[in-house]
């Protein structure tokens, strides 16, 4: 399997407290309209810290047979236990996805060897299914160091890097020392990183505009610099303040104001604070207005 271009990471709407699969649904449907690369539910973005394992299984199970494989689905996997990873990736291969995306194991802070460890067991496991490797050092406490990406390479089943560690060398320092596939997963960070040899991103800001974003990437990885910046600078004020408070509060107010979907999060997420929602209000009538 070949990860290439724009993923997203999908929110999940919520009415009431429950899941809204008929929300749900329209928004794969949009994606797909936009012509991704493939969606990915159930991560951070997904609010997949706030989910059940039954209600974390029956998402990837509905997004499973809402795609029909029109395009790629990688499922979120990841836990800080290496019992809990596997069980999640099984299903996942178990009900069709076409890859697992598993963040490092959070609070408990494993050494280099401990990360090494937890993925080759996941990768034996589940053998035969595309594993995505996901460093996000800011939301687990603890960076999977380049030369850890270049152990985990040389097993089979591990198919990639989402990189979401803010540093574009780091980049550079896998790709010198591993042949993996990188996927950006910082938005504001994406053209750089293509730049030095990223193959595409798993995407928050293409929640709210996916042809855009894809637009941006396809450029990118076409060598067309000039017209890749261009977009990247037009996305770039919007990407900036749906992170301004934790991710996926941005997301889904922008959702809301676009009328999309209303806004919904579990606690302990909530509400943006009311300034910060008028300046991502600004930013999204300034996007539209230069469009």
């Amino acid at each position: 399997m070949t990860f290439k271009g724009t993923y997203t990471a999908i929110v999940t709407p919520f009415k009431g407290g429950k899941i809204d699969f008929d929300a749900y649904g329209a928004l794969i449907e949009r994606q797909i309209a936009a012509n991704v690369e493939g969606i990915v539910p159930v991560g951070t973005t997904g609010e997949s810290a706030t989910m059940s394992h039954e209600e974390h299984m029956e998402v990837v199970s509905f997004a499973v047979k809402a795609v029909r494989k029109r395009c790629q689905l990688i499922a979120g996997a990841g836990s800080n236990a290496t019992a809990e990873a596997v069980r999640l990736t099984a299903y996942a291969a178990e009900v069709g996805a076409d890859g697992a995306l598993l963040v490092s194991p959070y609070y408990n802070k494993p050494t280099q060897e401990g990360l090494y460890l937890h993925y080759r067991k996941i990768a034996e496991s589940v053998k035969g299914f595309p594993l995505i490797v996901y460093n996000v050092p800011g939301r687990t406490g603890k960076a999977i160091e380049p030369v850890t990406v270049a152990r985990l390479a040389a097993i089979e089943g591990i198919a990639a890097l989402k990189e979401a560690g803010g540093s574009v060398d780091v980049v550079s320092d896998v790709l010198s020392r591993a042949s993996i596939t990188v996927l950006s997963g910082d938005d504001s960070l994406t053209v750089p990183m293509i730049a030095v040899g990223a193959k595409g991103v798993i995407s928050v800001v293409s929640n709210l505009f996916p042809a855009d974003v894809k637009a941006c990437v396809d450029a990118a990885l076409a060598g067309r610099p000039d017209e890749a910046r261009a977009l990247h600078a037009r996305l770039l004020p919007v990407v900036r303040l749906i992170f301004v408070e934790n991710n996926p509060m941005g997301v889904k107010t922008a959702l809301s104001l676009m009328g999309v979907v209303p806004y919904e999060v579990r606690l302990p997420l909530c509400e943006m604070q009311p300034g910060n929602v008028e300046r991502l209000k600004a930013a999204l009538f300034a996007y539209q207005e230069n469009g």
